[in-house]
């Protein structure tokens, strides 16, 4: 097996001291995630410094480590351990002949870059690579660049923010041949203070472009135009997506499958293609569009990537659908626990209310970083879940107060202070048949509701 990297290769991407010869199939920064044959960034953070865990990461089996110190173990000896973390994910890029695509929107982005990957895995198997999880910040994007091995055709990164100027850093380490703005909403307002400032960020993304490349924006978005108008300053080519018409690769039509997905056909350009998505939702139809015009600029294969679709099942926390035993009957648990904005609250919200079941069900948690216009976002909530014909509401955090009050006398509900609390009462509020959606922020810990509901711990 040809090694991901030798110490040589890692000490002159990091301008290093290697002690010892010796290779590395992987690599971690969190000692937690070792496996055998990785190399163990040691580094320094705020909460904690990744050298008191070194021996941890040895006991795990890692091969190397880099760190700040001589050890009595084969290391690469650096000034700064995250700087050598960046140099090594620069290193990956540099090496790299693959086509690069970079994911970023306030929301939709790891769904997307997670079917982007099956798409091209799918067309090229193994020969595909993505940033895990949600590692899309200031290290998580070049831990993920680190681990892409040196024969990889497509890799496939996810960029994320909270403030002006972070995505412009991480696209040009990136330096992606295809840049994505899967939609914009109002998630982080506390540190930008409106949409268009949102939208500017995110169009960052499209300033590490390479030479030629091309940008991917949604046509159905407000902020299209402005989009539009910076990835011009950037991309050789630009392409829209979407439902709208009018969109460079658009949904021509879909409808639900019966279960739980879509039948959709797409125009994408000049060709036309029928398939089926295993996810629901007129969200996902559009964060298609834009995986369909990603792998048409990047060199992929669009009936693979139809039928990669039809394949992929939901993520832990973004989407997952469970069906689940209970004394009656059963239920069907469906987890967007991960991550909450009132766009991705309102698509949800929208889907449920397509899903078939004696009762539809929301457990909806606290949306974060809103800032001043909180309240009125959460209260905003209240009209999608009656569209939706939702039976019954469980709100969970202080923050969903507004919400609590828009809903008096429209539906049933009840509101409780945190996640504890929620699992608390599921015991009395759920019935056999029910399907009950599970979102909200990640920090509101909904995860231990969709735990609680798909163990019967309740």
């Amino acid at each position: 097996m040809t090694p991901l990297w030798t110490a040589r290769a890692i000490a002159a991407a990091c301008g290093g001291t290697a002690s010892a010869d010796f290779t590395v199939q992987g690599v971690a920064f969190d000692s937690r995630e070792v496996t055998k044959g990785d190399l163990f960034v040691a580094m320094k953070g705020e909460a904690t410094d990744g050298h008191k865990f070194i021996d941890k990461a040895i006991a795990a089996g890692a091969a190397g480590i880099i760190c700040e110190n001589d050890i009595d173990f084969p290391h690469i000896r650096v000034a700064d351990s995250a700087a050598a973390l960046n140099a090594l994910g620069t290193a990956s890029r540099a090496r790299s002949h693959g086509r690069i695509i970079g994911v970023t929107g306030s929301a939709g982005k790891t769904g997307t870059k997670e079917a982007l990957f099956a798409a091209l895995d799918r067309f090229r198997p193994g020969k595909a690579h993505r940033s895990v999880k949600s590692y899309n910040n200031h290290v998580g994007v070049p831990l993920s660049l680190a681990r892409m091995p040196s024969t990889a055709d497509f890799g496939i990164f996810e960029m994320g923010m909270n403030h002006a100027g972070e995505l412009a850093a991480l696209t040009r380490m990136v330096r992606p041949h295809v840049a994505i703005v899967t939609t914009i909403a109002p998630a982080h307002m506390e540190f930008f203070g409106s949409e268009e400032a949102i939208a500017d960020a995110k169009g960052e993304i499209f300033e590490g472009l390479e030479p030629g490349g091309t940008a991917i924006v949604p046509f159905d978005s407000p902020h299209y135009a402005r989009l539009r108008a910076k990835a011009e300053q950037h991309a050789a080519h630009v392409v829209s997506f979407g439902l709208g018409e009018g969109a460079d690769v658009r949904a021509v039509d879909w409808l639900p499958d019966g279960q739980g997905g879509s039948l959709v056909t797409a125009q994408v350009q000049d060709a036309l293609l029928c398939f089926t998505i295993a996810q629901g939702g007129a969200h996902w139809v559009a964060n298609a569009m834009a995986v369909l015009a990603a792998v048409k600029a990047g060199g992929g294969d669009l009936p693979a990537a139809g039928l990669a679709f039809a394949e992929m099942g939901g993520l832990a926390g973004r989407g997952a659908r469970t069906r689940v035993e209970v004394p009656g009957g059963s239920i069907l648990v469906i987890d967007e626990s991960y991550n909450a904005n009132p766009a991705s609250m309102a698509a949800t919200i929208g889907q449920l209310g397509s899903e078939s079941g004696a009762r539809r069900v929301a457990i909806l948690g606290a949306m974060k970083e809103l800032g001043d216009g909180g309240a009125a976002y959460h209260a905003g909530l209240a009209a999608p879940l009656v569209a939706a014909g939702v039976q019954f509401a469980l709100l969970v955090g202080e923050e969903m107060a507004p919400l609590a009050k828009a809903l008096e006398g429209r539906i049933d509900f009840e509101h409780v202070a945190d996640h504890s609390a929620a699992v608390g009462r599921l015991g009395a509020l759920i019935r056999p048949g029910d399907t009950v959606l599970v979102k909200g922020s990640n920090s509101v810990g909904l995860s231990h509701v969709v735990t609680a509901l798909t163990n019967g711990d309740y």
